[in-house]
């Protein structure tokens, strides 16, 4: 299933490591959440990945964008991420129902490797309206080719002061 851009994306409400309950609807970012869904901790690109969005949350922040990233790993498997990561300062969810990802437009994998859960959701990257209206999204069916983070600030910068419209809703 594929969310389009200015559309409403679906329902979000899941726990997260430091103990809260991240609640989409609950939220009011400046500018934007970005929501971004890794495989989990078996994947070391995400490991990478996730660190690099750590470092820049600040920059993030000073545009008004609110972070989340989260996968379908459970509890214990989140928080060894968090901890042998290092990522104490990003939000971190956990425990997304394999059919919520796929309302997401999340492509599900079936574990290959030992380390792999039995199903898990590939990456991707969402940037939402504060009125939870879908603006860009990318999603991966592998670990590679991910937008950098850089790439996204960019965007953002241009986006709020150009007043760019979400595109590729028709």
């Amino acid at each position: 299933m594929m969310i389009k851009p200015r559309k409403t994306v679906p329902a979000l409400d899941i726990p997260m490591v430091d103990g809260d309950r991240f609640r989409l609807a609950a939220r009011k970012p400046q500018t934007f959440f970005l929501l971004v869904a890794y495989r989990g901790y078996h994947c070391p690109i995400c490991k990478t990945y996730l660190r690099d969005l750590q470092r820049k949350l600040p920059d993030f922040a000073g545009r008004g964008v609110d972070v989340l990233a989260f996968s379908t790993d459970d509890e214990a498997r989140a928080r060894r991420t968090r901890d042998e990561w290092e990522l104490s300062e990003l939000a971190l969810g956990y425990g997304l129902g394999i059919e919520d990802a796929r309302s997401w437009g999340l492509f599900v994998s079936t574990g290959i490797k030992e380390s792999e859960p039995p199903m898990f959701a590939e990456p991707g990257l969402f940037l939402i309206r504060p009125d939870l209206t879908l603006y860009a999204a990318s999603v991966q069916t592998m670990p590679f080719a991910r937008p950098g983070f850089a790439d996204v600030l960019n965007a953002v910068e241009f986006v709020t002061k150009n007043n760019y419209p979400a595109r590729g809703e028709a």
